[in-house]
């Protein structure tokens, strides 16, 4: 008879560990799912599209619309910079930057003043006069109203 009860109670000791090590593995199931779930959270914050960044230019700072595009978003990805940007043409302002960039370039047969552009893989341009052209060019963004800039070099200052 103590045979009998000592195996009961042996088969009840072994079923509450087995549903004690059933409820850890339901838990940490339940935490995977949860940290499944917050590392998506993350990387959908992570691949947050932005629309709009700063151009601060000779003090005045104007909104660069961004185009929806992996280049555009890289380029983000690298701000807060400031750059010193040279002359060409009376046209444009241009620097090389230290990182190459997705592209996607087309010719867009006319520039518009305010397209900003990257020609190549680094070369990031600022168009202040609008005029046709036979070069292509990735699109970043615009920036609506910009002034005409002098025919000097410029310091821009781009932030998020």
């Amino acid at each position: 008879m103590k045979k009998v009860g000592d195996s009961l109670l042996i088969v009840l000791l072994l079923l509450m560990i087995a549903g004690c090590n059933l409820t850890k593995e339901e838990s940490n199931s339940k935490n995977n799912i949860n940290d499944k779930q917050n590392n998506k959270n993350e990387l959908s914050n992570s691949n947050e599209v932005i629309k709009t960044m700063k151009a601060i230019i000779n003090e005045k700072e104007y909104i660069v619309n961004l185009e929806d595009n992996v280049t555009s978003q890289s380029f983000v990805n690298l701000l807060p910079q400031e750059l010193y940007m040279s002359e060409l043409n009376g046209n444009e302002k241009y620097v090389y930057l230290n990182n190459s960039l997705p592209t996607n370039s087309y010719n867009p047969q006319t520039i518009n003043a305010g397209d900003v552009m990257l020609y190549g893989d680094n070369c990031l341009v600022i168009f202040y006069k609008s005029f046709d052209t036979s070069y292509s060019y990735t699109k970043i963004g615009h920036i609506d109203n910009l002034q005409e800039l002098d025919d000097g070099n410029i310091t821009v200052k781009f932030e998020k």
